[in-house]
């Protein structure tokens, strides 16, 4: 490995905040010497607990995981926030508008932020959140928030690589049916109904029990539903004890980390495929002459595919 990637995580270990910053640009950006890097820390990961915060737009995630993180260094913990944001066409991202709704620790020194954009995410959001994770771990910090900007699957994608999932819902706007539909009861571990000072409350939380109480498996039925109203603190205190005792045995736990890096692996090997057909393909003439074959039905995909795999061997 290079001198100045040896650098940068001897500084990081040491405790610099900027050496950390300077290693997650780099590793997100692949720079030559990225996965020699990895390699070089992933010994020293594993120690985190990592929490993903999702749910539907305007649940008030930001300011939810804003009154966790305060609540987390309080209780003496460094804690890293990791905000995949959409990508805006003109500024590339939400950096601006996520540190706003932050306000209590952004100026922290025991907070760490990251804003991610998914236009930056090479190979996969999934992948670079993974990344993140792990320089993060290596550095020290002992909680990672990752809050997501909805419930699509992308964000299903990224939480896989959470330990614990909490589920953000309001009311008002039928979140438990939308939970149904976006899959997100198969990665929930708790449910958090914020904003729980408005009307129907309540009902939404009664809603999810009765759903988490009709579901085929045993683990649905004991997901706990809280409420909060992290603009006033109400209830934080709460999940945040739930959050960092854990809410799985041990058999659960290791079941989970199995799947997370079985989901890893293939997401890596996912980007380096594509990595290495784009260095085949960059700028020849060859794909685009294969692509007016299939049209003209002398080639099928099918076989263009073997064959472009029998190239990476």
């Amino acid at each position: 490995m290079r001198k100045d990637w040896k650098q940068l995580i001897g500084e990081m270990q040491n405790g610099s905040i900027r050496a950390m910053a300077r290693l997650i640009t780099r590793v997100e950006n692949r720079e030559p010497g990225w996965l020699e890097a990895m390699q070089e820390i992933y010994p020293d990961t594993g120690n985190s607990r990592v929490i993903g915060i999702t749910g539907s737009p305007g649940a008030g995630k930001s300011t939810l995981t804003d009154c966790l993180a305060h609540l987390m260094a309080d209780n003496s913990h460094r804690v890293g926030i990791i905000a995949v944001d959409p990508s805006s066409p003109f500024s590339g991202g939400a950096l601006l508008g996520d540190r706003l709704r932050m306000n209590k620790v952004t100026a922290s020194d025991d907070v760490f932020f990251r804003s991610m954009a998914t236009r930056g995410a090479l190979g996969g959001l999934s992948v670079a959140v993974r990344d993140v994770v792990k320089i993060m771990d290596a550095s020290g910090i002992d909680i990672i928030l990752i809050e997501t900007v909805g419930v699509g699957q992308d964000e299903v994608d990224v939480v896989k690589t959470a330990d614990t999932v909490a589920v953000v819902c309001v009311p008002g706007m039928g979140d438990g049916v939308q939970a149904i539909k976006a899959g997100i009861m198969e990665i929930a571990d708790i449910f958090i109904v914020n904003k729980a000072d408005r009307a129907g409350a309540e009902q939404t939380m009664a809603d999810i029990s009765m759903m988490l109480e009709l579901a085929a498996d045993e683990r649905s039925k004991n997901i706990p539903v809280e409420k909060t109203v992290a603009t006033t603190g109400e209830g934080v205190s709460k999940v945040v004890e739930i959050l960092i005792n854990g809410l799985e045995s041990s058999d659960a736990r290791a079941f989970r980390l199995e799947k997370k890096i079985r989901d890893e692996i293939s997401r890596l090997l996912e980007w380096e495929v594509t990595r290495r057909l784009e260095a085949i393909y960059a700028e020849k003439q060859e794909f685009g002459d294969i692509v007016r074959q299939i049209i003209a039905g002398e080639l099928d995909p099918y076989t263009v595919v073997q064959r472009i795999l029998d190239r990476l061997n």
